[in-house]
């Protein structure tokens, strides 16, 4: 891992996850809280999930896509939990504590979390913690009462632009349940 990823991390209340806490998150998954979310293409095509459970240290994120344009793409939480065809349903941001986005802010949006990477062939796996974000109650709840959604965006997020890092459309869509 790079030093700005480490400082990426950092600054977003997050830390990649490595080989081991991959394992021990899917050891002990059944004792945490667990959510999932069926990540969709516009045309209602399914592209992959994400499932999130939480811990003591924050709230672990992994996700599987497929058939995703190849590239750097902008990954965050949505505000509400509903996609349609274009995905407008799903509001904004996550941002339960009004902050602006971007790296530069003495605190971001709680649904602001790093790019991921999509390989030539369409795939993508990732996995990160955040505490910035719960499933299990408070202010930072993602299953309030409107829900959340993860959103996978065409371009990029470049961690400054307020509200959403100009990461261009939205490419994928899926309500945590």
């Amino acid at each position: 891992m790079t030093l700005s990823r480490i400082a990426l991390a950092a600054t977003l209340g997050l830390w990649v996850a490595g080989p081991v806490l991959a394992q021990q998150g899917s050891q002990s998954a059944t004792s945490a809280p667990t959510r999932a979310a069926t990540m969709m293409d516009p045309a209602g095509k399914q592209v992959g999930s994400v499932t999130i459970a939480q811990y003591p240290a924050g709230v672990f994120i992994r996700g599987e896509l497929q058939g995703l344009p190849p590239g750097w793409h902008g990954f965050h939480i949505h505000e509400k939990g509903a996609c349609t065809p274009a995905f407008d349903a799903a509001g904004g941001h996550f941002n339960p504590g009004k902050a602006k986005h971007g790296l530069n802010q003495a605190s971001t949006h709680a649904g602001d979390l790093p790019n991921i990477h999509v390989h030539a062939d369409g795939t993508a796996r990732f996995e990160f913690v955040t505490q910035l974000v719960s499933i299990g109650g408070g202010a930072t709840d993602l299953m309030d009462q409107d829900g959340s959604a993860f959103m996978v965006h065409d371009g990029p997020d470049d961690y400054v632009t307020d509200p959403s890092g100009h990461s261009g459309g939205r490419i994928a869509c899926g309500v945590i349940k």
